[in-house]
């Protein structure tokens, strides 16, 4: 699929369904995570992180450039680009954002907003040691192909909850990321 494609589909096609959130009763703490798409040798590829493995939350987990919403913050879009540049350099000049997939609520406590969007050009990867430990891209025919998708259930509180992960290489991508990334490829392809 190529990036004319991929706009295509995204803008035109329903979303299929939502992401299924933790229930929680209370609003959570605000958050917005970036989808970068890039172009790298004629195909799509999701750029993600690595986070660093001193953060109280999800340390070491494969993410999307994201954070908490700061109180300077005009929207969700405004809080996933200031994010993607302190943690990756990727500045917002370089981004063509194409929309946001509804918020996420997280079992620990985070509502979390999925900005889709285009790297317009390859940048120069600055890397915050205190946020991410590392970053690379996958490409995303990978997740497109339904076999490298996969869930599992978890029980909490004696209720049944769908739990996304999708190996690649030697990583693991699971929980909201993988979650994420599984909307992101039923929406493109209705599947």
């Amino acid at each position: 699929m190529n990036k004319h494609e991929f706009t295509i589909r995204y803008n035109f096609n329903q979303l299929s369904a939502a992401i299924a959130s933790a229930p929680t009763a209370y609003l959570g703490r605000q958050a917005a995570v970036l989808i970068p798409i890039i172009e790298i040798d004629q195909q799509l590829h999701l750029v993600l992180t690595q986070r660093a493995m001193h953060l109280r939350h999800h340390p070491g987990q494969i993410s999307f450039p994201g954070g908490k919403v700061e109180p300077n913050d005009v929207n969700a879009i405004h809080t996933a680009l200031r994010e993607a540049h302190e943690e990756i350099g990727l500045h917002a000049e370089n981004v063509e954002v194409l929309g946001l997939f509804p918020p996420h609520k997280t079992f620990t406590g985070f509502e979390i907003t999925p900005v889709v969007a285009f790297v317009k050009q390859h940048f120069e990867l600055v890397i915050d040691p205190g946020e991410v430990a590392d970053c690379f891209t996958v490409p995303l025919r990978f997740f497109i192909d339904r076999d490298n998708r996969h869930q599992v259930f978890h029980y909490r509180h004696g209720k049944r909850y769908h739990v996304h992960f999708m190996p690649f290489e030697d990583r693991f991508i699971w929980g909201v990321t993988a979650a994420i990334i599984d909307l992101l490829c039923r929406h493109v392809t209705q599947n």
